[in-house]
């Protein structure tokens, strides 16, 4: 168990939010002399409950039996509340345990889950409103290959369309562009953004508004202009959250995020409930680890190639995936989640624990 903390290359925010830096949590699970590793992106505590709540109810048990231990880990901390760090502990081990039983049976995670697709559509994700050079940033992952790029909208509404029509203006008229306002707007804001972002063929409006706010969701959804998906979910962390949404209308697009949703396993069961509703399923962030699990589902669209998680996967793994033609290829030649840790490159970062188990 060990905790590793980045510094971000300049601050960063969003429409509710600004941070500094980023800590990624590492678990490895081993047997019969294999062994697993896998992680989520949250605080320090999180490495703490692992070590002092979750780990005692695995070990010594059989890896192979992810939903047994998955199920045990979700009884252990019924008392200390299932959002937050308690779901993203548990994907921590979870992911863990995928890449171990996947190692055990010499495949790759998305070999092992079932393959609904080969690749899948990656799309750039950063734009935070904190860049002076948002420009930059976006064209690189147009010259590299990518066809569809997100940035972050809501810090200051009133320069919003003048930021959206600058990306516009570097990315050119082929691409596809994405806003995330991360909920930093009110209904009515977001109805008139949504109204003037159309001009500039925004094709995804994330979060206008609080993600809580179904009902807010749902209007906006619904009176959004043609072409325009509505999409939400990133904060879930159990299936209840993500049938609610569902339910509600409140989006075109469900998303989930497997470091937060008690991983694969809670995220498979997002998008099997997303599935059953017909809707399309998105998974947030970390995509050398979605990327496998996005390729099982049928209702899978894209994987975001968040810029703060593909920096740290590509510092800390050999094997970190990296979009090719706009795809992300999950290897079969390599086991697991294909990942294999540069000890001496993490080493500097690390904040808690060990990198053995």
């Amino acid at each position: 168990m060990s905790a590793y903390t980045v510094p971000t290359e300049t601050p960063e925010s969003d429409g509710t939010f600004a941070w500094t830096e980023t800590t990624l949590v590492l678990v490895q699970v081993a047997s019969c002399g294999v062994a697993g590793l896998r992680y989520s992106f949250a605080d320090v505590a999180t490495a703490n409950l692992i070590d002092a709540h979750l780990r005692p109810g695995i070990v010594g048990y059989n890896p192979l039996n992810i939903p047994e231990l998955w199920s045990s880990m979700v009884r252990t901390i019924r008392n200390l509340g299932r959002p937050g760090i308690c779901s993203m502990a548990i994907a921590a081990v979870d992911n863990a345990l995928w890449d171990l039983k996947a190692r055990l049976l010499h495949l790759c995670v998305a070999d092992l889950l079932g393959r609904a697709y080969p690749y899948i559509p990656a799309y750039g994700s950063g734009g935070f409103t904190s860049y002076s050079e948002l420009k930059r940033q976006l064209t690189g992952w147009i010259d590299d290959g990518l066809t569809t790029v997100k940035m972050k909208i809501g810090t200051d509404p009133i320069s919003d369309v003048a930021r959206v029509r600058s990306a516009r203006d570097a990315i050119g008229a082929d691409a596809e562009l994405f806003v995330d306002a991360n909920g930093a707007y009110d209904r009515k804001q977001a109805l008139a953004k949504a109204s003037a972002f159309a001009d500039f063929g925004v094709s995804w409006f994330e979060e206008p508004v609080c993600s809580d706010d179904l009902e807010g969701l749902r209007l906006i959804r619904e009176r959004a202009p043609a072409g325009m998906r509505i999409a939400a979910g990133e904060y879930g962390y159990d299936s209840f959250y993500f049938r609610r949404m569902l339910e509600a209308n409140a989006v075109d697009v469900l998303q989930a995020d497997a470091t937060r949703c008690a991983g694969i396993t809670g995220f498979l069961a997002a998008g099997n409930l997303s599935a059953s509703f017909s809707t399309p399923f998105s998974a947030r962030t970390a995509p050398s680890l979605h990327a496998h699990a996005a390729c099982s589902l049928h209702c899978a669209i894209n994987v975001e190639y968040f810029f703060d998680h593909y920096r740290i996967e590509q510092t800390f793994f050999d094997g970190a995936l990296v979009p090719s033609g706009g795809m992300l290829r999950p290897d079969s030649r390599r086991l697991g989640f294909g990942l294999e840790c540069k000890l001496p490159d993490m080493e500097k970062y690390r904040v808690y624990g060990n990198v053995t188990a």
